[in-house]
């Protein structure tokens, strides 16, 4: 048996007005992203991926807020604390209103706010250096 907490994460990114807390379990990683009012992936996490858009996968519940998403071919979702979304690579999302957006992310976390060379944005701290 397994078992581990966001409140203790394996890691932590942290980028422009958000952060993601991972945790990895069974050989998988599950990611928390905690989004600010003002967060937009094309200003917050762009600049670290360099990518056009995002091409990180999610499969996620969404805790609280509203996300709006745009996906490359103009499709749009605005998705609420309840839901459940699957995106494929290639959507810009944002924050709607004063709600911080929580979502839990059980697909598209390994590699995001990465850039190209491996090093992501803001501090990654391993939860041992984190209990110093």
């Amino acid at each position: 048996m397994e078992a581990k907490s966001f409140g203790a994460p394996d890691e932590v990114r942290t980028f422009d007005k958000g952060r993601v807390e991972l945790v990895k379990i069974g050989g998988a990683v599950v990611g928390r992203a905690v989004l600010e009012p003002g967060w937009r992936w094309s200003t917050s996490v762009k600049p670290i991926a360099k990518t056009k858009s995002c091409e990180a996968p999610h499969f996620q519940y969404h805790v609280s807020g509203t996300l709006k998403i745009v996906m490359d071919d103009g499709a749009t979702r605005e998705c609420k604390a309840g839901d459940v979304s699957l995106l494929p690579s290639g959507h810009d999302a944002w924050v709607i209103g004063k709600e911080p957006v929580v979502i839990v992310d059980f697909q598209g976390m390994v590699d995001y706010a990465k850039s190209t060379s491996g090093q992501q944005a803001g501090k990654r701290q391993p939860a041992a250096a984190r209990a110093k």
